[in-house]
């Protein structure tokens, strides 16, 4: 289901909430609630930034015209920096479920041999842990200072 209005548009899946929020400047936020896919992979940059890469998975579920259950899954990078990279590195595990707060961009690179690649991924700001469904609670959060790296 899509929902717009002046600036935005959002789309809602059983376990997804993109809120894609384009100011004048194009920054376009996004919040996705899914699980780890992998342990989080930690990095300095050259200036001493710390950084962390992970993907989360979201599953959406629903029934088709005929009433069967479907199910896709869509993947998202992560990438963090500062303290909330430090946290994630030490706190979240492969399986873990999140809700990040963030926004989205297009990396571009080139490869040695020339080739020109990009990829979209979500800059977490904010980095939320969710139950588990193991009777674990909800922890605390990270975020809101060193997420973009020093220039």
């Amino acid at each position: 289901m899509f929902i717009g209005g002046a600036g935005y548009s959002r789309k809602i899946y059983h376990n997804l909430t993109c809120i894609l929020e384009v100011s004048m400047n194009g920054f376009a936020s996004c919040t996705i609630v899914g699980n780890l896919v992998r342990d989080p992979a930690m990095k300095y940059l050259p200036n001493g930034t710390p950084l962390a890469e992970f993907g989360i998975a979201v599953n959406e579920r629903w029934k088709d015209a005929n009433g069967e259950k479907k199910e896709e899954v869509s993947y998202f990078d992560v990438v963090t920096f500062g303290k909330t990279a430090e946290f994630a590195s030490q706190w979240l595990t492969k399986g873990k479920p999140v809700a990040i707060e963030g926004k989205i961009q297009q990396r571009r690179w080139e490869t040695e041999d020339g080739q020109k690649r990009s990829k979209h991924e979500v800059v977490a700001n904010r980095i939320h842990f969710l139950p588990d469904g193991k009777g674990q609670q909800a922890g605390t959060d990270a975020g809101e200072g060193g997420n973009e790296p020093a220039e």
